[in-house]
């Protein structure tokens, strides 16, 4: 018998090619989206495993299919690590996804009606805090807190407003955290009404994680929602941590699963894991260096001459800067012409903007996964020069990626890891 052969067809091969076309582009680009980091080989070897293929519904030891005495272990000995490392009672792992965790953690806090305060999209809250996202979904009343000059959180009219309000939970955090926020002084206030205080620390749990930015279960938040591949370089999922009642726990686990989630992807697990180690190991030297370069990035930016959000305060505290770019042509443009040049941003939404999602004022930059490629201040300060060329200068944006991907070539190997 002839051995046979697989040929691939046309499409499986113009697939792969797409494939290879985007691994090798993005490894000659800057890329700055703040919402996106990779992982260490180690975790990305445990990631791709024989759980992938597997089904687990419910909680460890306690399953609705078999064949997960090792998985069970597993999810075990994570959920404990991230307890200890925490210093919380509450942790599930198995949200997907941050925006999930979000939509388990309100649906459980809160039922259809209830009044709830958010930052507001142009104070730096996630879609899935907003009337258009999960809390809107959950048919919960938004309403926003208002800001000061410097804009912070205004907190004379934040107490007002929580006293008239009486709302279930207010959130901060969210898709823009540059500086901390007050929850010392916010829990001081939503006792008074027993208003549960969840923070949305998708972007900055790395940091957190690190000890590089504010605590929010020690400052007095009841429940952390975040990402686990942002500012923390593990897969991509959500988690849910907190130090609460049994009953409440119960409630969001009742939520994840069987409300939101069935299978959860066990194979981010054991990623989830090694990130973690890796963050306890290597995570003060990382996150010391991500605010180093955010710092030094914002700086430059600003000395070139764009508006750059956050002087007065340092422009940031985390691996996040904001840039004004309304003059400029707004952000859908900024970012559509930095592309050209291999310099991947994202356009956002600032403040005082007219909330058109289509071309906002602002762009968002985020340093840490080019930090996590080893890049440092010396760096920082010729990617703002690259900016600068294309936006200020206006030079040609293929004349700009030649220097990019010359600069780029240096800067392949991913540090702040275990080496395989």
């Amino acid at each position: 018998m002839k051995k046979i052969r697989f040929l691939p067809s046309s499409e499986i091969a113009l697939l792969v090619g797409l494939l290879k076309k985007h691994k090798d582009w993005r490894k000659e680009c800057i890329n700055l989206i703040a919402s996106e980091n990779v992982m260490s080989p180690l975790a990305e070897r445990v990631y791709l495993s024989d759980l992938m293929h597997r089904y687990a519904e419910g909680l460890p030891f306690k399953r609705y299919y078999q064949g997960l005495r090792y998985i069970d272990e597993i999810e075990n000995l994570v959920i404990n690590e991230f307890k200890n490392h925490f210093k919380c009672n509450f942790v599930d792992l198995r949200p997907i996804s941050g925006t999930l965790a979000n939509l388990a953690v309100f649906s459980a806090s809160a039922k259809k009606g209830d009044k709830i305060i958010t930052l507001g999209i142009q104070g730096g809250s996630h879609i899935s805090h907003e009337e258009m996202g999960a809390a809107g979904i959950l048919g919960l009343k938004v309403y926003h807190f208002d800001f000061d000059q410097k804009m912070d959180i205004d907190l004379k009219k934040a107490e007002k407003k929580i006293l008239k309000l009486k709302p279930k939970f207010i959130v901060l955090g969210g898709s823009l955290i540059t500086f901390p926020y007050p929850v010392k002084e916010l829990k001081e206030i939503c006792q008074k009404t027993k208003t549960k205080i969840i923070y949305d620390a998708a972007h900055v749990f790395g940091l957190i994680s690190a000890g590089f930015f504010q605590n929010p279960l020690k400052e007095g938040a009841d429940i952390i929602t975040a990402s686990t591949h942002k500012t923390f370089p593990g897969p991509q999922g959500g988690i849910i941590l907190g130090n609460i009642d049994e009953k409440l726990q119960k409630e969001i686990q009742k939520k994840v699963f069987p409300g939101l989630i069935s299978n959860h992807h066990l194979h981010r697990i054991p990623a989830l894991y090694i990130t973690l180690k890796e963050m306890e190991k290597f995570g003060k030297d990382y996150g010391r260096q991500i605010i180093k370069n955010a710092k030094t990035l914002a700086k430059a930016l600003y000395s070139f001459g764009f508006k750059v959000l956050g002087k007065e305060k340092g422009f940031t505290e985390s691996h996040q800067i904001s840039v004004d770019v309304k003059k400029l042509g707004g952000g859908d443009s900024v970012a559509k012409t930095l592309e050209k040049a291999n310099i991947i941003l994202n356009k956002n939404i600032l403040p005082w903007d007219k909330l058109d999602p289509k071309n906002p004022f602002g762009i968002r930059i985020g340093v840490q996964e080019m930090t996590r490629f080893g890049m440092k201040e010396k760096e920082m300060a010729e990617i703002a020069k690259f900016i600068k060329e294309v936006i200020l200068d206006q030079k040609r944006p293929e004349e700009i990626k030649k220097k990019v991907i010359k600069f780029r070539k240096n800067f392949q190997k991913i540090k702040y890891c275990f080496s395989l």
